[in-house]
């Protein structure tokens, strides 16, 4: 699979953390051998914790962990190397984790971590078989990871590019309305245009309401009945 297929089309929703995600756990399922299902999470220190499985039934296995702190993907976020068990039936380590992957028939696991700046990813792959792990860490599952990694870091750039614009989208169309304020704002009290755009930012700031808002309400009303209150913000 090349970058630009892994990577899909150029969207807001091609770029959700949950998406990308499920991708990783379902190519990572498939191209591992003896692998029976896997199991993604993202962290970028935050509350939010988006996760991803194969099967319904691997979800308590990434719930269990992040709720107790305990098991691979604690331990391989920690370490920043892969975690894994070759037989959880002698595991002695994670007993709340360990209960709830042998109740699924998991006997094997491994976690793979794969860091990035203000973001870690990890990827678990779990097997029926002890010992059918072994290798996985070394496998193309290793290579995914790290692809995904480096999707999720694009991603939030690209979110964040996509808000940006929109931001200064907004701008672009209130600045003519905030122009018009300004110049009642001159007219009634006589200010330059540097003067007027401060007084407008007051308002804005002590009323808690946008600039834009506050500029529509002065153009509205062409600055009547508001001269006393202009005039005590110039001073």
């Amino acid at each position: 699979m090349t970058e630009s297929e892994f990577l899909g089309p150029e969207s807001p929703e091609s770029a959700l953390p949950g998406r990308r995600l499920s991708e990783l756990a379902e190519q990572a399922a498939r191209c591992t051998a003896a692998c029976c299902g896997a199991g993604t999470t993202a962290s970028d220190g935050g509350s939010e914790r988006p996760a991803a499985v194969t099967h319904p039934d691997l979800a308590g296995l990434v719930a269990v962990q992040l709720r107790s702190g305990e098991g691979p993907i604690p331990a391989a976020e920690e370490r920043g190397e892969p975690v894994g068990a070759g037989d959880l039936l002698n595991e002695r380590r994670w007993p709340e984790y360990r209960a709830v992957a042998l109740d699924s028939g998991v006997r094997a696991c491994v976690t793979l971590p794969f860091r990035r700046p203000h973001l870690t990813v990890t990827l678990s792959l779990y097997s029926f078989r002890p010992g059918a792990l072994e290798g996985a860490a070394r496998g193309p599952a290793q290579a995914l990871g790290d692809l995904a990694a480096t999707c999720l870091v694009r991603d939030r750039s690209y979110r964040a590019a996509l808000t940006e614009v929109d931001h200064l989208g907004a701008a672009l169309r209130a600045r003519p309305l905030v122009d018009q304020a300004c110049g009642i704002v001159m007219h009634v009290l006589g200010c330059d245009a540097d003067a007027a755009f401060a007084i407008l930012k007051r308002i804005s700031q002590g009323t808690n309401r946008k600039l834009s808002d506050v500029a529509s309400g002065l153009v509205d009303t062409r600055g009547r009945g508001l001269e006393r209150e202009l005039a005590s913000l110039a001073g």
